[in-house]
């Protein structure tokens, strides 16, 4: 019983990360465009950073909804579905 519940923990880390993962890689693509902008012409604005971000995030979170949306259901599901194999 303990095997699985450290199975289902690990699925649901795995899923996270899986969810994320497009959020988090054109964040951090915008970024490193920007970084190097701000390098080659020396501007140190504050908002050029932060916004293209926000707006990449927003963007890629509107795009993939309905992916992370079906897996997070489905994930969902399952576990509803193993409730009765751990209640004693």
């Amino acid at each position: 019983m303990e095997e699985r519940l450290v199975s289902l923990g690990i699925e649901m880390l795995k899923l996270s990360l899986f969810v994320s993962m497009p959020i988090l890689a054109i964040s951090m693509m915008i970024g490193l465009l920007v970084s190097i902008f701000q390098a080659t012409t020396q501007i140190n604005e504050m908002t050029l950073s932060f916004i293209p971000k926000i707006l990449g995030a927003i963007a890629i979170l509107i795009l993939t909804m309905p992916w992370m949306l079906t897996n997070m259901v489905d994930y969902t599901r399952r576990m509803l579905e193993l409730i009765p194999n751990f209640i004693f």
